[in-house]
């Protein structure tokens, strides 16, 4: 394993490869979701059985998350799909490396989403697991979590309990449109998604399952969002659909 950090436009994004060996091959992008990390039971899971498979791994935490630079509160899924467009730069830079996948869960789902609609040529397939598309109705509704606002003049911060998010996150997210980037994506997609996910309804999995011009849906019952009850089930969906994509 190594550990390093890949620099977007001077903030660092703390990052660990796992290459199974020293061979050319492909690499996955896993991406953790919104007050995640890399080291999450789930992105650790998935990516510990892309190995096995003998890709590659590159684990990111994205700006104001985990080890890397930026403040939470100024995050902004602007700034995560400008991280991760540098993070597929440099993979692309690395002469060993022969195809990319990219995948996250949650928040990172839906960047992965936005992201492969914006250069699709780059990726072999995607894996957007409990994808929070949620988070986009949510600022177009004035209505986080629970938490209510006014959408059409967003606060300048909006608390959330010991943390808090600036105005800007959710100025951004009622800008940006899922189903522009499903259209122009027509590679390979996993799609996994539990059906008792209290944070992002698994109702937004199969309206995308349906939209995406080759996708498979695994709908894991009895399972949340993180996937606590079945991981495993996860975990083989992912190990499966990489395993013939």
């Amino acid at each position: 394993m190594e550990e390093f950090y890949i620099t977007n436009d001077g903030i660092r994004l703390h990052a660990k490869l796992d290459r199974p060996s020293n061979e050319p091959g492909p690499v996955a992008i896993v991406l953790h979701g919104l007050t995640g990390h890399m080291e999450e039971e789930h992105i650790v899971a998935v990516a510990q059985a892309i190995n096995e498979l003998g890709i590659a791994t590159l684990r990111v935490e994205l700006y104001g998350h985990g080890g890397s630079d930026g403040d939470f509160a100024e995050h902004t899924l602007y700034k995560w799909i400008t991280n991760v467009l540098a993070v597929v730069d440099y993979v692309k830079g690395l002469d060993w490396v022969e195809g990319i996948y990219l995948g996250g869960h949650s928040q990172g789902g839906l960047t992965t989403m936005l992201v492969a609609g914006m250069r699709p040529a780059d990726f072999k397939a995607i894996f957007p697991l409990s994808p929070a598309a949620v988070l986009i109705d949510a600022a177009r509704e004035g209505l986080f979590f629970g938490i209510p606002f006014d959408p059409h003049n967003v606060p300048d911060h909006l608390s959330l309990g010991p943390a808090s998010l600036n105005g800007n996150y959710f100025r951004v997210a009622q800008t940006l449109d899922v189903e522009s980037a499903i259209a122009r994506y027509t590679g390979p997609v996993l799609l996994v998604h539990g059906d008792e996910d209290q944070a992002v309804p698994v109702s937004y999995s199969i309206d995308a399952a349906k939209k995406y011009a080759n996708a498979k849906l695994v709908i894991i019952e009895g399972d949340d969002h993180n996937y606590h009850q079945h991981l495993d089930q996860a975990v083989k969906a992912v190990k499966e659909f990489l395993a013939s994509a």
